[in-house]
């Protein structure tokens, strides 16, 4: 007898055929005809497979009626055109098995439960239609990153995950050390680091773009995707202390290739998520944020609007809106500016670019006109600011200019120095936040729901 998925045994065109499912009980009712449904749920898709079982069945009365919710069992029997409404199919049961009970008091009962009450279960929310529903989108957007960027050419390279280089210049990093807290070596008045595991400061990374530009300028276009760190003392919906980074990088790529690269991206993302995952983006829309559907299909459809920072500055001095932080040239923008933007100005996704370079990190390209940065992000309406980017200052009088500027130790960028003194070349590149991508493409309102176990200041769990 064939085992399959609940997905698979949903399918009408499997009607007729003998087979296996494995999964959790989400619900049993009991007839008073002599007979049970048990709904049951693998994770392979959001709905549940119904499973009727009679009393025939040698341990209906010893196994079926007491199985409880959260349950797994494995039953078989002939997969029949279902007689109730919501499913295609129905499993008629010759046999069920219980292979692991769930007590009293398991958790996740049929009443509803806070998002925040369901982090303190990291380790069952994944069995919720949400979570459940958010894991299938960030397996999906995950593929799809890789096949985007494998059919436009680029490699996929693994970046180090302890870093001597801080790429934002932020200074809010994690260190690593070895060296015994209560009692670290000490000279000159400081600690010792080169008595440490690495024999100097270590971190972990805050990106892997320093490392990306070494491939870029070597093999033409690669990509990273993977965990960075930032020891960000802040409990917004839209911070985590540990996140994961997509961020492809170009050799002889331009400020508007980047902006390119970076529409056609984002595009092919909501496409494959869209036409893949129509189950699970119908919850989101009508769970959790009315309107999603039509927002995301605004944005594949829709060109991206290009517009300079300064130009952006003019539009929402003189727009006759009070906003709570003050707009003035020279400062960042907010994500109410953003948002007023992309949703009451362009109505649809937008591409601001040309920056202040006094609000940039140091290897940002300076423009002709000493004040900006070819810089570049990417906003969509309800979040703002999704990807953020630039072309790569490839001069070398320029960028050492820039960095002395910026009090920045030439001696730890050696060889990123060594790049533009060895057949340097334009190049640039962007990054995307996978977690604010998946609360964007979901409409969850907190961050620490996109990522299967969130790290934030004061909580490391599971």
């Amino acid at each position: 007898m064939q085992w399959i998925s609940v997905r698979e045994a949903r399918d009408a065109a499997r009607v007729g055929e003998q087979i296996e499912v494995r999964g959790w009980v989400r619900t049993r009712r009991d007839s008073k005809g002599g007979f049970s449904f048990i709904e049951v749920n693998d994770g392979s898709c959001f709905a549940n497979l119904q499973i009727v079982a009679d009393s025939q069945l040698e341990n209906y009365h010893s196994v079926v009626t007491s199985l409880a919710v959260g349950s797994s069992i494995t039953a078989r029997g002939e997969l029949k055109e279902s007689q109730g409404g919501g499913q295609a199919t129905e499993l008629q049961a010759t046999e069920v098995r219980l292979i692991g009970d769930a007590p009293s008091d398991y958790p996740l009962q049929k009443k509803r439960h806070s998002f925040e009450k369901l982090r303190e279960w990291a380790h069952l929310r994944p069995r919720t239609n949400s979570f459940g529903a958010i894991t299938r989108v960030r397996n999906q957007l995950a593929f799809s990153v890789h096949q985007f960027f494998q059919e436009e050419g680029f490699f996929f390279v693994n970046t180090p995950i302890i870093t001597a280089s801080d790429c934002e210049g932020a200074g809010q990093m994690f260190r690593v050390t070895t060296l015994p807290l209560d009692k670290p070596p000490v000279r000159d008045g400081r600690v010792d680091f080169s008595k440490d595991f690495f024999g100097q400061s270590t971190y972990l990374t805050v990106s892997g773009q320093l490392e990306a530009e070494i491939f870029a300028t070597s093999l033409g276009r690669c990509y990273t995707f993977g965990p960075t760190f930032r020891a960000e003392n802040s409990n917004t919906s839209r911070h985590l202390a540990e996140f994961w980074m997509i961020e492809p990088e170009a050799a002889f790529f331009e400020l508007p290739d980047n902006m390119a690269l970076a529409e056609r991206f984002i595009k092919r993302l909501l496409t494959d998520l869209l036409d893949r995952c129509p189950d699970d983006m119908q919850f989101f829309e009508d769970r959790i944020q009315k309107g999603l559907l039509d927002s995301l299909q605004t944005v594949k459809d829709k060109q991206f609007v290009h517009m300079t920072y300064s130009e952006a500055v003019e539009i929402l001095r003189n727009c006759g809106r009070e906003f709570e932080f003050p707009v003035e040239w020279g400062a960042d923008l907010q994500a109410e500016h953003e948002r007023f933007l992309t949703e009451e100005h362009v109505k649809g996704p937008l591409i601001l670019h040309d920056y202040p370079r006094s609000i940039k990190p140091f290897y940002m390209r300076c423009n002709d006109d000493g004040r900006t940065v070819a810089a570049m992000d990417v906003l969509v309406p309800h979040v703002g600011e999704i990807v953020g980017g630039s072309q790569r200052e490839e001069r070398l009088d320029v960028l050492l200019s820039r960095m002395k500027e910026m009090d920045l130790d030439e001696q730890e960028y050696w060889w990123y120095i060594d790049l533009r003194r060895f057949g340097s070349v334009p190049h640039s590149g962007f990054g995307l936040g996978f977690e604010r991508l998946i609360q964007w493409t979901t409409g969850m309102t907190n961050i620490r729901d996109c990522i299967p176990f969130p790290r934030t200041p004061g909580s490391a769990e599971f």
